[in-house]
């Protein structure tokens, strides 16, 4: 039977896209969404979710949400502030009109994304200064952070962060006691047990240069290695990225002012 010719145009055009642009959503899904997301809106991990197919109105309600706090999530929190009401409609509208995803399907990473300068250093030794001990009380672990020359001199004389920096953190599950409280030392720190991983920031000249503007930390690159040494592949630099990105004004650091106050002394 031959088909209405109203309905062969719905099937044509598929998903209406209310004035929407779709290569400019096409576009945006390619240079920042794909780090998640993928570029066709297939995600990249099982704890992501697939945009691909979803309705325009519902992307676009998340979206605002995200953006206006009402919905919670770290990254979303810095990418959706930066979105235009443009840019939300022609996301929406270009991830709408993609067939939908199979459950199990999954996009690789971007390049970008994956790509990752930062190698941990055989030993944290002279060339490293261990300049913090920090309890992580909810965890029971105890994270002992290192800097290497260049970071350390910058933070003392108040600079920011120069390409060359190195920041690694080893972290230890804490010793507890007959209560499984943490043992604690006369410095008020928890006593390390097993050592459980690593994770590193370094940068140096370009290494940012090809990552989205929207999660770009300067030339900052992350990673995460076991307790082995071998890193561990299953994280997603855009997650750490995306982290980091709100402390700009502190060379992307969570601990720049305990770096600084460590090299003074």
């Amino acid at each position: 039977m031959k088909m209405p010719l109203i309905l062969t145009a719905l099937v044509l055009v598929g998903p209406p896209t209310n004035g929407a642009d779709l290569e400019s959503g096409k576009a945006l899904a390619a240079t920042v969404c794909s780090a998640c997301h993928g570029a066709n809106g297939v995600s990249v991990g099982s704890q992501i979710p697939h945009l691909a197919g979803q309705r325009p109105a519902y992307l676009t309600s998340q979206l605002e949400a995200f953006k206006a706090g009402t919905r919670k999530n770290a990254l979303m929190a810095v990418i959706a502030p930066q979105l235009s009401a443009d840019d939300v409609a022609n996301v929406a509208a270009y991830f709408a009109a993609q067939p939908g995803a199979a459950p199990d399907a999954k996009s690789s990473l971007p390049a970008e994304i994956a790509n990752n300068h930062v190698n941990l250093p055989r030993k944290l030794g002279p060339a490293y200064t261990r300049y913090l001990l920090k309890n992580y009380p909810d965890t029971k672990q105890l994270a002992v952070y290192y800097a290497n020359k260049v970071a350390l001199q910058a933070a003392g004389a108040g600079n920011a962060l120069p390409d060359g920096s190195e920041l690694f953190v080893e972290v230890y599950s804490a010793k507890l006691g007959s209560t499984k409280a943490p043992i604690v030392g006369t410095d008020g720190k928890y006593q390390p047990d097993q050592l459980l991983s690593f994770s590193g920031m370094a940068r140096d000249s370009g290494w940012g240069a090809n990552i989205p503007a929207m999660l770009r930390n300067e030339n900052w690159n992350y990673a995460v290695f076991k307790a082995d040494r071998t890193r561990r592949t299953d994280i997603n630099q855009a997650e750490c990225l995306a982290c980091h990105k709100p402390k700009e004004s502190t060379s992307f650091l969570f601990m720049y002012k305990e770096l600084a106050d460590a090299s003074r002394k």
